[in-house]
This record gives structure tokens, C-alpha cells and sequence, in this order.
């Protein structure tokens, strides 16, 4: 927590065969496939739809730091979240899940836990109306509403319709049960999991027991020093992996742990 006071310090100055387990069958042979439309891929920032550069270098960077400090902790569930709204922690999940797909011995799940405004289906083009809330909700399977947005190794879990109870629902029993589920299936396997903004919601504060670790992601020039005091805060008794820089001046993407 110390990495984010110092940073407001700063602010202010400046597919496999999956079995079924305990009923919920994820089987990458039953997930969907969605083509990308490749221009969109790029209009939304999805480092899939770029050549190797210095926007691509950067997530991998990330993700190499972001891997290393779980491997040795032995954490595989993150939740990426932000100080407040539009400072690009969706962008984040997803670019960070797809540089993690991108090495050979490991494989991503991606959930979109934002029930109040869902965001990783619409970066990757996929139009699907269910997801984690169906499940929660209907006891719909997990297998038929996984898709893998045309990266290997890679599958998203979507929303799904929106939660008006969704604080009281990340934190029920099933909630926790499928979270500990995934993350004992494959040690090769990292979960991330996007969430709503911290200060704004509550569900992220409530939810953040329940994963290894938290990524915070911070945009240069708008989040205010308070604001991250105030995370740094509600984060205290958190394993906060690090702080993201988003939308940094010099195009690289800063990580502080």
C-alpha cells in the first residue's frame, strides 16, 4: 500500500478437455468461437489488432511483472479496478488477459464482473445478452456462455444482463464457490476479473476478499492524489498487486508494486 501513497504523493506534485466440478462444466470444447473484426479490435485499443510496437511491448511488460509477483505468491485469481470511472481498467483486463494468452504454457479467463456497466464484450465485438449474472441468477452453466474472442488460449465470461443486487450477489456463497473453483481447475490458468470502480461502488470492495490479489489502475493527469488516498485506504487489508499508469504521456504503460 505504500506504492499508493507514494504515487499520490506524486499525483499532487504533477481450447483443452475440461471435466465437470461440483456441476460447473467449463469445457473449451463447447465454448464459442467470435470472429473479430480486426478495424474494431484496433478503434477499441485491443493489442490483438496491432503489430508488435511499443503499445503491444508494453502490455507484455506488464504482464511479465504482473505474472512474476503472482507466481511467486502462488495467486491466480486478479481483479483489475479503477478510482473512478473511464481511466481504462476494462481496456487493461482485456489487454492484460490477452498478453497473458499470448505465452504457450498458459491460458486466461477473462470475467466481466461490471454489472453496472459491462464493458469487455463491446471491446471484443461479441453481441451475447447472457453471462455471470445467468449463472448467479438461473444456474445457467458457465460452458455455454464462454467465448473465445479469436485468441488462443483466451475465453471471456460476459456480464450478462445487469445486477441491481450485484454487491449482495459477488459476495454470496456461489459467487465464492465458483471463484475457488476456477482458480483449483489448472495451475497454468490466470482469472481476471473486471470490476466496477472502487470509490464509486461497492461491489469491488466487496468482492476483493475473495481474489488473490487487486490491480489498480490510475489515469495520468486525472486521478487525483485524494482519490488514492482514499483507495489506499479501503485497499488496506488487500493484497494490491500494483498501480497502473493508464494513458501515460510517454506511451508506455508505468507499473509500480
Amino acid at each position: 500500500m505504500n506504492t499508493i501513497q507514494t504515487l499520490a504523493d506524486k499525483t499532487s506534485q504533477a481450447g483443452a478437455d475440461e471435466s465437470n466440478l461440483d456441476g460447473i462444466n467449463i469445457a473449451y470444447s463447447q465454448t464459442r468461437v467470435h470472429t473479430p473484426n480486426s478495424q474494431l479490435l484496433k478503434e477499441n485499443r485491443i493489442i490483438s489488432g496491432f503489430t508488435p510496437g511499443p503499445w503491444l511491448e508494453a502490455y507484455r511488460m506488464l504482464r511479465t511483472r504482473c505474472l512474476q509477483s503472482m507466481d511467486a505468491m502462488e495467486w491466480k485469481t486478479l481483479a483489475i479496478t479503477s478510482t473512478s470511472g473511464k481511466t481504462g481498467n476494462s481496456l487493461t483486463a482485456a489487454n492484460l488477459a490477452i498478453s497473458i494468452a499470448m505465452e504457450l504454457d498458459r491460458t486466461a479467463l477473462l470475467v466481466d464482473a461490471n454489472f453496472l456497466n459491462p464493458a469487455i464484450a463491446k471491446l471484443f465485438g461479441i453481441q451475447t445478452d447472457t453471462g455471470l449474472s445467468d449463472y448467479l441468477l438461473h444456474d445457467k452453466e458457465i460452458s455455454s456462455m464462454l467465448i473465445n474472442p479469436g485468441i488462443d488460449r483466451l475465453v471471456v465470461l460476459p456480464a450478462g444482463k445487469p445486477l441491481f443486487n450485484s454487491t449482495e450477489m459477488l459476495r454470496s456463497p456461489k459467487m465464492v464457490r465458483l471463484v475457488n473453483e476456477l482458480k483449483s481447475r489448472y495451475p497454468s490458468r490466470a482469472i481476471i476479473f473486471d470490476m466496477p470502480p472502487i470509490l464509486s461502488h461497492d461491489d469491488t470492495l466487496g468482492f476483493s476478499p475473495y481474489v488473490d490479489c487487486v490491480l489498480l489502475v490510475v489515469e495520468e493527469g486525472r486521478t487525483k492524489s485524494d482519490e488514492l488516498k482514499h483507495a489506499a485506504s479501503l485497499l488496506k487489508d488487500i493484497n494490491v498487486l500494483g498501480t497502473v499508469f493508464n494513458k501515460s504521456t510517454d506511451h508506455t504503460i508505468p507499473f509500480h508494486d
